[in-house]
This record gives structure tokens, sequence and C-alpha cells, in this order.
């Protein structure tokens, strides 16, 4: 079933949303409102349509309050301009951006007296921001690694390191494949590490429970018990985060 597009009224207010297909064996329709404000209903093939809407509605409260908190934090994302003054994550830290231009050496970034300092022959806000983008990703590379080698060690029912990739992604953390291969956004190495762990757990549990399920939960809450608290402080700083 392919992706379609839907909508309900909740007030004066219509909420649109996309039902995306979700595995058959589970009945529950689940719903995310992402920091774009978009509003995601999974639901199983054999669900009709008018179920999933009754199920949209019945979150509607819940979905617009989302949608208003998201709308709000927008507000004071400013637009990135890559020059040296801004200020940006890395680690849960914010970091002062430091672009100097240099003519012989190679190209460099280092954190450097709570600085990531960039040494360029290309100060052009493009080039700025491909280099920041590339040095995330090689962070995230290293980080991701230990973290995943790290909670491993501590998940008695997992018996071996998942396969993992890194993606960006627009509107996600992270996701788990049908076939076991855990796929995380190199944005995140902007997060605090409990965040990172948290988001690295969440996939990892698909590899037993590939659902929401409280089945799935429970497995989540036994291998990170505070997971509910660093999601919502994940959740808070998704859209400054995300925002490159």
């Amino acid at each position: 079933m392919p992706n379609k597009t839907m909508s309900i009224v909740y007030g004066h207010e219509r909420i649109n949303f996309i039902r995306k297909p979700r595995s058959s064996d589970i009945n529950r329709v689940l719903i995310n409102v992402h920091p774009d404000c978009s509003v995601i209903a999974n639901a199983p093939v054999h669900v009709s349509d008018e179920a999933v809407v009754d199920a949209v509605k019945k979150r509607a409260r819940w979905i617009y309050k989302k949608i208003d908190e998201f709308t709000q934090k927008k507000e004071y994302v400013i637009t990135r301009k890559y020059i040296s003054g801004e200020s940006h994550f890395y680690m849960g830290r914010r970091y002062r951006l430091r672009v100097i231009k240099v003519s012989k050496m190679e190209p460099s970034i280092r954190l450097y007296r709570g600085c990531i300092e960039i040494r360029t022959k290309d100060k052009s806000p493009l080039s700025v921001r491909n280099q920041l983008k590339d040095w995330y990703r090689e962070r995230a590379e290293i980080i991701f690694s230990v973290r995943i080698h790290a909670l491993v060690e501590n998940i008695t029912w997992l018996k071996k390191s998942p396969n993992w990739k890194l993606i960006t992604m627009r509107k996600q953390w992270g996701s788990c494949s049908p076939k076991g291969i855990i796929s995380l956004n190199p944005l995140l190495i902007k997060a605090p590490r409990e965040c990172i762990d948290y988001v690295i757990t969440h996939e990892i549990c698909h590899l037993q429970e590939h659902n929401h399920s409280k089945k799935y939960y429970r497995l989540l809450s036994q291998s990170m018990p505070e997971w509910s608290s660093t999601k919502t402080k994940l959740d808070n700083m998704s859209e400054i985060l995300l925002n490159e």
C-alpha cells in the first residue's frame, strides 16, 4: 500500500496527515508528530481508512498541542550562515564557529577552546557548511561505534553487535529495517551522549520487537529505565539540532 495523504478537522483547524503502512500483524495505529509539524499515522494495511481517521481524531487534541509546540520552537530557530561567531552543537554542548582562511594548509576542523575551528581556503557559506557536515559525519562514525559497543555489552539478550550505517534523515534520528540493519542520523552527534544512547537503544530493541507494542516498551524500559525523560529531552532539542 502506498503512502496516502488524509486529513481531519479539529475545531476550526484542518490537520493533514500521511498514512503509512506498518506490519500487518499489529492492529494498533501509531501516530507521530515530527519537528517539521508533519503528522504520520502508521497503520496496518488491513485497517480501513475510516478506522485510521477515527484513531487520529481520538488523538487530535494531543496532535494539535504537539504541532503548536513545534511551531513555537521554529520561531526561535535561526537560519544558519556558517560564519565565525555562529553557534553549533556537538555532543550536547554549544560551540562557537571560528572560520579561518588559509592559503597553503590542507582544510581542517578541530575543537579548540570552546570553538569548532575550521581552517579552509574557501570561506563561502556553502563550503563551510559542507566541511562541517563531513566533520559531523566522521565524528558520528567514531562515537556511535563506541557507544554501540558499550551498550551491547549490557544488553544480555543481544548475542552480537548489530549491523548499522549512517543515513541523513530530515525527520528521524534512527530506524531499524526488517532485515535488522540499524540506520542512525549523523546529526544525532550534536545531541548529548545520553540522547545518543537512547536512540541506539531504541533501535536495538526493534531487533527483538519490530513494533511499538507494550512488549516492546517493556523491553526498552528494561534496557534503559530512564528512556522516557531522555526522549523528552531530545524531542525538545530536535528542531535546533536538525537545523542545518
